[in-house]
């Protein structure tokens, strides 16, 4: 009788202890998902990251690619040329790229502060060398943005200004337009980028509002066009978003 009752107490010592390894294993099941809900899963991109990498010509990266509050400061850096500089004027110019000539015109009219930086870059040769990082090819999108430091869109984070200027109330930039691109939802994220509609293309606008039309393509636009022909490199943000297939540099940008 006492080795049956010493046979139970020891079957029942070992449930007890099977319920607590169990019990365990459970906590330690959830902590582990807790943790890879807040890392791996957290990782991953979200729709919201990957709209605003795409409707972002911010600095494409001008993007219009992160996004900045519209609370920023309304104020330019130090070195951004003042409006007053090209109130009023007009500039005409040409950009090469890749050895082919674009014809362009800058009107100081129309958006004098936005004038007033692409003249300095010019003059100072600032975009000489940098690329054109990023084109889109879709129905309704169909640009080239340039003026970044390297090919992953960077561009000089000291650099920012505004405000917007000429933004079309149709939300369209028609074929030969020159725009300034810029952080998304920031009116004072306009950098030293900017892109080009070889075809006519609509943005639509965020919460700053549409992208400073600076000027307008005067001649060479098929220069840009065979550049969006050849097509977007794939593995970038969208089938129809990414770098260009064809590698492209600006040999010289120069506007009188």
């Amino acid at each position: 009788m006492e080795a049956k009752q010493e046979l139970r107490r020891g079957h029942e010592a070992r449930r007890r202890r099977d319920n607590v390894i169990a019990s365990a294993a459970v906590v330690v099941a959830i902590a582990l998902a807790g943790v890879l809900q807040g890392t791996v899963f957290a990782s991953n991109p979200t729709a919201a990251d990957y709209e605003a990498v795409k409707a972002g010509l911010s600095n494409p990266s001008a993007s219009p690619s992160a996004s900045a509050s519209p609370s920023a400061p309304a104020t330019n850096a130090p070195g951004v040329p003042a409006a007053s500089s090209a109130s009023g004027k007009t500039f005409n110019g040409s950009l090469v790229l890749n050895g082919g000539t674009v014809g362009v015109q800058v009107d100081g009219k129309a958006a004098p502060q936005a004038a007033a930086v692409f003249k300095s870059l010019a003059d100072q040769g600032t975009l000489k060398g940098r690329v054109c990082h990023r084109l889109t090819t879709s129905a309704s999108a169909s640009i080239l943005q340039c003026g970044a430091e390297d090919a992953t869109g960077k561009s000089d984070a000291s650099y920012t200004w505004g405000p917007l200027e000429n933004t079309p109330k149709d939300q369209k930039y028609p074929a030969g337009t020159i725009a300034v691109a810029r952080t998304s939802n920031n009116a004072y994220g306009n950098g030293q980028q900017f892109f080009i509609a070889y075809k006519d293309s609509t943005f639509p606008d965020d919460s700053a509002g549409g992208y400073t039309i600076v000027g307008h393509v005067t001649s060479g636009l098929d220069v840009i066009s065979k550049i969006g022909a050849a097509g977007v490199t794939p593995g970038g943000a969208s089938a129809d978003d990414g770098a260009p297939v064809t590698p492209v540099t600006i040999d010289s940008f120069t506007l009188n």
